[in-house]
């Protein structure tokens, strides 16, 4: 049973005038030291609450009806006929991080949403544009509208400085009550078995986070912002003491992309595929312990075979900070940004050696060539690109993936309800080769003759499905 020191805050009774009780009130200090928690955090709100927000979204789409018609109940039903309006909302929270008016929240917050605003600490309410979307970090950034800067921001603290054990407080919007503040400690670092997003090296926190609270500040005890709330464990919805939030470094990453003007995060590509090291490889390498991470392949023209790195080597650490896992490599790699280059401590042949390898983005070699699939196919509802090194790392798939990707496929459409899905490369359609965006468009107009033979590779695997007939 784990048993926490709460925080008393101390209450003086009034006597005498009111001068008196004035001047007997306690001074509210920011606890500094273990001999000091019993005094208030309310500084460090006071200082960091204007800045955190809540945030709206909303969407109006119309309802889809089912139709009697013999391909699309063959093919598990589709978009139909236009139907009443529905409007879906989202209800999360925010943290302004610049004077200007930018505020980071979480992108499932308000993915998929078509009009967004901010309510301020103050009680206003102010409209927001998208600035920018990244789903692989869950991150998103939005600009308030109107002249109204200057306005209360968070700075950044150093998310890399956190200790297990330090003092931290949560400030959100749980279940839409409004408001609230939470206290707790960093529980653990660089959590990356989570399964949340691509860069997963997560600050695990105790301080109480419940549904309303994504996109929330984790402060310290500077009022400084070293992590945005995103996620938390539960088996009833409600909090277990056991959430996570994306640590402020890669927060700073993405706002920094905002801030000069970019709609996408760019990022560094390594171009090899990567994998953890268990106790078999480590005796096999000669390693004390299971550590670093094991190339497994190599794409000849990445940055990676171009600095000399070879299948077999393992991976140490990134301009000195050791790495244990892929998740955390790719999490500090992707911290580096553009331009320049890394060091990285290789081990070969029980030897260690140092590699530097370019910071360079992955390359589009064809352009993407964005299809949006209608009509009657089984992939109606499907998005689909020509695959290039960017888009495999994009989508964090095989280097020697070739052909057509499938990045979105929409819901309740027929290529989500015939089980397409995100990631799926398409090889054949009918015995016909997709070579490229352009094939598949024109391959799918063409209809098919009574049925569809449909041949992908989904993770490695290539099967072939006949659908319909």
């Amino acid at each position: 049973m784990r048993v926490l020191a709460s925080l008393v805050a101390l209450t003086l009774l009034a006597l005498g005038t009111s001068s008196q009780a004035q001047a007997q009130a306690p001074i509210r200090v920011t606890p500094s030291s273990r001999a000091e928690v019993q005094s208030s955090f309310s500084p460090v709100v006071k200082q960091a609450a204007p800045a955190v927000v809540n945030v709206y979204g909303k969407r109006v789409e119309r309802r889809q009806n089912r139709y009697a018609d013999e391909f699309f109940e063959r093919f598990f039903g589709a978009p139909g006929q236009q139907g009443p309006r529905a409007q879906r909302s989202s209800v999360g929270s925010g943290v302004i991080v610049d004077p200007s008016g930018l505020v980071v929240t979480n992108n499932h917050v308000i993915e998929g949403m078509t009009e967004v605003r901010v309510a301020l600490a103050d009680r206003r309410e102010i409209e927001a544009e998208i600035v920018l979307r990244d789903p692989r970090t869950d991150l998103a950034v939005l600009r308030l509208k109107g002249n109204n800067s200057p306005f209360p921001a968070l700075a950044f603290g150093d998310s890399e400085a956190l200790e297990v054990g330090d003092l931290v407080l949560a400030i959100g919007n749980p279940f839409g009550v409004g408001q609230t503040v939470t206290q707790g400690i960093v529980s653990a670092l660089a959590r990356t078995q989570v399964g949340i997003s691509d860069y997963q090296f997560f600050v695990q926190t105790d301080a109480a986070i419940n549904p309303g609270n994504s996109g929330g500040a984790l402060v310290d005890t500077g009022a400084r912002l070293v992590g945005i709330n995103t996620a938390i464990f539960s088996q009833s919805g409600g909090s277990h003491g056991i959430g996570f939030a994306i640590p402020s470094s890669m927060v700073k990453l993405v706002v920094e992309s905002a801030r000069g003007g970019g709609r996408t995060v760019r990022r560094p590509w390594l171009g090899a595929s990567l994998q953890a090291v268990n106790q078999e490889i480590a005796d096999g390498m000669g390693l004390e312990r299971p550590m670093g991470v094991l190339v497994t392949a190599l794409n000849d023209k990445g940055p990676a075979a171009e600095a000399g790195l070879k299948r077999g080597d393992v991976v140490l650490a990134i301009d000195g900070q050791g790495v244990d896992d892929p998740e955390g490599f790719g999490y500090r790699f992707a911290l580096k940004g553009i331009g320049g280059a890394t060091d990285l401590t290789v081990m070969r042949g029980g030897k260690k050696q140092t590699l530097a390898v370019k910071l360079i983005s992955p390359p589009e070699t064809r352009p993407r060539d964005v299809v949006r699939l209608r009509g009657r196919s089984p992939l109606a509802g499907a998005t689909a690109v020509n695959a290039s090194p960017a888009v495999a790392d994009e989508m964090q798939l095989d280097l020697s993936i070739d052909g057509v990707i499938v990045t979105e496929v929409e819901a309740n459409s027929v290529a989500s309800r015939v089980g397409f899905q995100k990631g799926d490369v398409l090889l054949a359609i009918n015995g016909e080769r997709v070579s490229s965006s352009k094939d598949l468009e024109r391959i799918t107009a063409r209809g098919g003759m009574g049925s569809w033979e449909i041949t992908i590779n989904r993770g490695g695997r290539i099967f072939t499905s006949v659908l319909g007939g």
